[in-house]
């Protein structure tokens, strides 16, 4: 990871957090390494966390989230509803 990946990925969620909390589904939005089959790799990326992930076939086009943001990977994590106690 370097300095300048974590400082593009940082414009980047300062950039279009507002944009994608807007989002069907969203829940939060943050810097962290990418996860394949749910390891994570080395690659540092933009994280949008869902409550639940849904095909792209059913979610409106605005609602779709970018496999990248000004070439910065984004990943998609599913991480359940959240009540407030």
């Amino acid at each position: 990871m370097t300095e300048q990946a974590e400082v593009a990925i940082t414009r980047i969620q300062e950039e279009y957090s507002e944009e994608l909390m807007n989002k069907a589904h969203v829940i939060g939005v943050a810097m962290g390494l990418r996860q394949r089959n749910e390891v994570k790799t080395n690659e540092l990326c933009l994280v949008v966390l869902v409550d639940q992930k849904v095909s792209v076939d059913q979610l409106d086009p605005l609602d779709r989230i970018p496999a990248q943001i000004d070439g910065v990977p984004v990943d998609v994590r599913e991480m359940g509803a959240f009540n407030a106690l």
